[in-house]
């Protein structure tokens, strides 16, 4: 989007070479039932990447709750929020992924200019910059490799998940990436620890862009 990537002021991805060692550090690998050479090679096949490539396990391999814990800030781990016991359900919604356990989401922005927008309103301007919604598995991927992406006042939500429930229509919630302030069923002691929570499909939040890519590819 002209004049309006968030990923301007953050630095730049490490290589996919790097991506896969710390995967592999964090035992992703394994959760997936991918061998580190497997991962290795992978990265080495995908090229050295430029900054602008995110390594990604599909989320098939590695749901979001088992991946949500290995995030880190301020030493404290990551946590999926309390009435979210159902975040694995999220999936994929009008999102083409790679048919494989790993590819690459390539440009990936954290869309602080829409913060203060509704997802309602986000997505069709996403769509109409072609632009493509980040799952909430991506977006813990992108945490985990860059953690200065996840910011006070300047966190996320990944749209590209949605529940879809048994009569067919989409749940309201919508899965967000941010940091807790330790109140209420989060607890204090998990003040400044990254959280997977949701917001509803209409409303509006300051403090939460949309991540975003110009697409998914498997080399």
């Amino acid at each position: 989007m002209p004049g309006t990537s968030s990923t301007d002021t953050l630095p730049p991805l490490p290589s996919l070479a790097a991506q896969a060692e710390r995967l592999i550090e964090l035992g992703v690998h394994e959760l997936a039932g991918i061998s580190a050479d497997e991962l290795r090679a992978f990265a080495d096949r995908a090229g050295g990447g430029d900054g602008d490539a995110l390594l990604a396990v599909h989320p098939d391999r590695v749901p979001a709750s088992a991946v949500a814990p290995l995030l880190r800030h301020d030493d404290k781990p990551g946590f999926v929020v309390t009435d979210m016991p159902d975040v694995d359900l999220f999936a994929p919604c009008a999102v083409e992924l790679p048919d494989a356990p790993l590819y690459l989401v390539t440009a990936p922005d954290r869309g602080d200019h829409m913060a203060n927008w509704s997802p309602e309103e986000a997505l069709p301007a996403l769509t109409k910059e072609d632009r493509t919604p980040f799952l909430l598995t991506e977006g813990i991927h992108w945490v985990l490799q860059q953690p200065a992406v996840l910011e006070r006042n300047r966190c996320f939500m990944t749209i590209g998940s949605r529940l879809r429930k048994a009569n067919g229509t989409l749940d309201a919630r919508t899965p967000a990436i941010w940091i807790s302030n330790g109140t209420g069923r989060d607890g204090r002691e998990r003040r400044n620890a990254p959280k997977v929570g949701w917001c509803w499909w209409g409303n509006r939040h300051t403090w939460l862009g949309f991540a975003s890519a110009a697409g998914r590819r498997h080399p």
